[in-house]
């Protein structure tokens, strides 16, 4: 028997770009929502410019960030600044139940595709914007990436050594984060939408989905008026803690003693050298005291054994470690292995290549991988023909307008 999917029969006008709109879009697309990807040649996604390429080779349709954000959608070009373009984008927000944004605030009412238009043809409309800092306050029209949104959101500080400058989290970490806020408000606004036939806006600011993951550092500036200090690898409340080199090519492995009962079980598992005795290392406040030197010395332990033996070490012991993973370790994890995590999808211009299957698992109703992210403008005949209604005629029409763009359209634009 076929299972409905969670999210069929629901429509998705994506015009947002980037992560944080796509991503969301991505996971109702891969639980069943028909959702239309709207781009243009003209002013391409940036993730369609960024490497990794195929063979690195630059292309709009050979870099690999974007079609992993984008799986199941269809794709059209489509620029909504000429007259039969924007008509084109009003008959698609009538056709949908959800329409996506996530352009600098006042972008899409600009170009009359405002949730206040798109409201007048479709009044039950599902709206959702998210941006770097909201739709409304003196910030609100700054332009930033999920990078600068880090920073802003404290993220930065607290990372790198004590006696360097910040650096960054790897990625527009914001950009990992305000996905998955912005998507239980999408499903909360699709139960209500689905209870009393009533739609809704939703404005969503990155950096503050950012700050809620600084809520300790948070509570402990409001209560003792302190700031976090940068600690490398470091944490208040361990010793050891830290990335500890093993035998190989740049290979780390990663110990965190919290309790004096894992510091027992770890000094049994290195075999109880006299260090391990020194009143020097005694308490949790000792080692704290004395942890340079309890890096070097277990530093000295690790280095002349495989990661695998540390871990299995430590772990059969009751400590906490975990091998630092290479991109090619990730692909031959056995955990990941087991539940299927890479899901291998055949792209047009790219080939087969590995996308993220979801996390979370439902029983009944797993995700499914129909289509690859598509390439800019794939889907152009079937969203308009089949989806939109439009006659061979209006599609002409548009073409010569320069509505729908070609990769004549392609700006002069560096790729990187």
């Amino acid at each position: 028997m076929v299972r409905k999917q969670v999210f069929e029969g629901i429509k998705v006008a994506d015009f947002s770009w980037i992560m944080v709109g796509p991503t969301v879009s991505r996971i109702l697309a891969e639980h069943g929502a028909t959702v239309v990807r709207v781009e243009s040649h003209s002013r391409p996604d940036m993730c369609r410019i960024q490497a990794p390429f195929r063979d690195f080779i630059p292309g709009v349709d050979r870099a690999g960030l974007f079609p992993t954000n984008n799986t199941n959608k269809y794709g059209i070009s489509l620029d909504v600044s000429k007259p039969s373009g924007k008509k084109a984008a009003l008959k698609l927000i009538e056709w949908a139940d959800i329409v996506t944004d996530s352009f600098i605030p006042g972008t899409m009412d600009k170009l009359g595709l405002g949730y206040e238009e798109a409201k007048k043809i479709n009044p039950n409309i599902i709206y959702y914007s998210t941006s770097s800092q909201g739709q409304d306050g003196p910030y609100a029209k700054f332009a930033a990436y999920g990078a600068q949104s880090a920073a802003l959101a404290g993220l930065s500080l607290p990372c790198g050594r004590p006696d360097h400058d910040p650096v960054h989290l790897y990625g527009a970490y914001t950009d990992f984060i305000a996905p998955w806020y912005l998507l239980v408000a999408v499903i909360g606004a699709l139960d209500r939408l689905r209870k009393t036939g009533k739609g809704m806006y939703i404005d969503q600011s990155q950096v503050e989905a950012g700050v809620t993951m600084m809520a300790p550092q948070i509570l402990d500036y409001s209560i003792n008026g302190r700031v976090v200090d940068r600690m490398g690898n470091r944490d208040l409340h361990a010793a050891p803690h830290g990335a500890y080199k093993c035998q190989g090519n740049d290979r780390w492995i990663t110990i965190a003693v919290f309790t004096e009962q894992q510091w027992q079980d770890f000094s049994r598992a290195i075999g109880e050298p006299e260090w391990v005795k020194s009143l020097k290392f005694g308490t949790l406040a000792d080692r704290k005291l004395n942890e340079d030197e309890l890096d070097r010395l277990v530093s000295e332990w690790t280095a002349d054994k495989t990661l695998e033996q540390v871990m299995q070490i430590m772990q059969s012991a009751g400590v906490p470690a975990g091998i630092v993973n290479k991109m090619e370790d990730i692909f031959n994890d056995p955990q990941l292995q087991h539940r299927e995590h890479f899901v291998h999808l055949e792209h047009k211009v790219i080939g087969r290549h590995a996308y993220h299957n979801e996390s979370i698992r439902f029983s009944k109703t797993p995700p499914e991988f129909k289509k690859a992210g598509p390439c800019l403008g794939e889907d152009n005949e079937y969203v308009y023909k089949e989806l939109l209604g439009l006659t061979d005629d209006e599609i002409a029409d548009m073409y010569v307008e320069g509505a729908i763009t070609t990769e004549n359209d392609l700006p002069a634009v560096a790729v990187f």
